[in-house]
């Protein structure tokens, strides 16, 4: 028996996300679709995170038990050659059986990208937020600094976003390593590196970001509503299409 390791990336627009469902197009599903005709077997594909539909990723990684000797290299240029344009396989590597992509991952790092023109151009409808208007890029690089630690995210957690399958007994609390805003000129980026994220917590983590950056709500809003735990308290949930899962490490 061998276990796969992918690196993949997806443009996740016509998806419903990640997760495999019925008679839905998904990443996971895709996949194991091809993977199957590629080893001639049945396989779960175990990735080692699940984005919503339209979420993006430039390295999600998953990995896969299969009987098949097939090459590492073979593997890859067989999915690529299979699947739309829209999702590669960028690297394949055999690892050994005790590793699994989401219980051996340490970490994961998520970007979000949006616009403050005032009109979105057309080639980044699909991968950009559109938040037209001035922001106080300072107000929010410190409600970024605010979250960085060991907080418990219960008020930008979405409902249903914790496996109660799995007693870690962490409940909500979540360690953020580092955060950071890139901006060039009218497109602007927030990066958020932690150990875990709960269900919608980057995206919900930037809608309450970007109220403070309108001023639609103060610095110490934000800072009470992360100390509140209360999902209520908190910004609307940013638009899925952009969010990207940069990289996730071991």
């Amino acid at each position: 028996m061998r276990n796969i390791r992918l690196v993949i990336a997806y443009d996740g627009t016509a998806y419903a996300g990640w997760q495999r469902q019925a008679a839905l197009p998904t990443i996971q599903g895709t996949l194991e679709e091809k993977l199957t005709l590629i080893t001639k077997a049945p396989v779960t594909l175990h990735g080692a995170g699940r984005t919503d539909a339209g979420v993006h990723a430039l390295g999600m990684v998953a990995n896969f038990q299969t009987h098949a000797t097939i090459p590492c290299q073979g593997l890859v240029n067989g999915l690529n050659s299979m699947l739309h344009p829209d999702i590669r396989i960028i690297e394949a590597t055999e690892m050994p059986l005790n590793f699994q992509a989401r219980f051996s991952a340490k970490g994961k790092r998520y970007s979000y990208h949006f616009s403050t023109q005032p009109i979105l151009p057309p080639h980044q409808r699909l991968y950009h937020a559109h938040v037209p208007g001035t922001l106080n890029v300072s107000l929010i690089k410190s409600a970024l600094a605010a979250i960085v630690g060991e907080h418990d995210f219960s008020s930008f957690e979405a409902s249903g976003s914790r496996d109660l399958s799995i007693t870690t007994g962490r409940g909500a609390v979540r360690l953020i390593l580092s955060t950071h805003l890139a901006q060039t000129g009218d497109t602007m980026v927030i990066s958020i590196h932690g150990d875990g994220f709960l269900r919608h917590m980057v995206r919900n983590i930037v809608g309450t970001v970007l109220e403070v950056g309108q001023g639609k709500r103060t610095l110490e809003n934000f800072v009470e509503t992360l100390a509140a735990r209360d999902r209520g308290r908190a910004g609307p949930t940013a638009p899925a299409r952009g969010l990207f899962l940069d990289t996730v490490f071991y």
